[in-house]
């Protein structure tokens, strides 16, 4: 049996539908809403849902505030789990020491001191980070958004829970994967993805720096907003480069923006 922490988030709820489709017992844990309710900065909280489990899927939410790794590591391992794959940031990698990931450092530590075999999956920008964009397109067809011209290769959630379910049933011990889109796309580029997906025009608005930072402090903490910020506006060459950890896990390339944008347009429709 294999447990899915973040179970009705972006990666974790295509996940849970990958390992039932493939006929793999799963338990599905969320903080709020799910089959079995536990809240990661309470670790004994987890305990019914590990019970039994050989695999933890671990996603630490948020800015990682209150959550001890170690007692999330510990309270699985003495539940009988032998196997961790934890979703981690490419961030850890090309900007060590910055604090916006340093929780997710600290966890990667965690984990590969923790007894368990363990996989890190460090993917890129998701693309389903243009659900922030849903309301004004729905309203307005319009996006506004910073450094327009900057192109990251954004990673379909699909693409991160077909690998993480691959990784949860073994033979990738001790193994980092870097998951990126197939090409770089620009935030314009992909307000026009999601407009050829609706069969509508969308109109792309600059934002300054200073306006984006604005908006994404009204739900993250500012060392995050400072950081993503870094990410989306002066990439270093490794945040804009194609990694084939996709293909090397999958068998199969990764899907494009323009994929993601048609699967959800339904989020961006009047």
């Amino acid at each position: 049996m294999i447990v899915v922490t973040g179970a009705t988030g972006n990666v974790g709820a295509p996940l849970v539908a990958e390992l039932t489709a493939a006929g793999v017992p799963v338990t599905a844990v969320s903080r709020r809403t799910a089959p079995v309710p536990a809240d990661l900065t309470r670790p004994d909280s987890l305990r019914p849902a590990l019970a039994g489990a050989e695999a933890l899927f671990l996603m630490i939410p948020g800015g990682g505030a209150g959550v001890d790794p170690h007692a999330v590591l510990g309270a699985a391992k003495s539940a009988g789990v032998r196997r961790v794959v934890l979703l981690s940031s490419q961030g850890v990698r090309t900007r060590p020491g910055g604090r916006s990931h340093a929780h997710l450092a600290a966890c990667e530590a965690a984990v590969r001191g923790s007894g368990l075999e363990w996989t890190i999956l460090r993917p890129a920008g998701f693309a389903s980070n243009a659900y922030a964009w849903a309301a004004s397109i729905r309203e307005q067809r319009l996006v506004a958004a910073p450094f327009p011209q900057v192109a990251l290769p954004v990673v379909d959630p699909a693409d991160l829970a077909a690998g993480a379910a691959v990784a949860l049933r073994g033979g990738h011990h001790t193994r980092v994967y870097e998951l990126t889109g197939p090409a770089p796309v620009s935030p314009r580029d992909q307000a026009a993805a999601i407009g050829a997906a609706l069969g509508e025009p969308v109109t792309f608005v600059e934002l300054t720096r200073a306006e984006a930072a604005d908006a994404l402090g009204a739900f993250m903490p500012p060392e995050v907003v400072a950081g993503t910020l870094d990410i989306l506006g002066t990439p270093t060459p490794d945040e804009q480069r194609v990694s084939g950890d996709v293909a090397r896990l999958l068998g199969r390339a990764p899907r494009p923006f323009s994929a993601w944008a048609a699967d959800h347009a339904a989020a961006f429709r009047r």
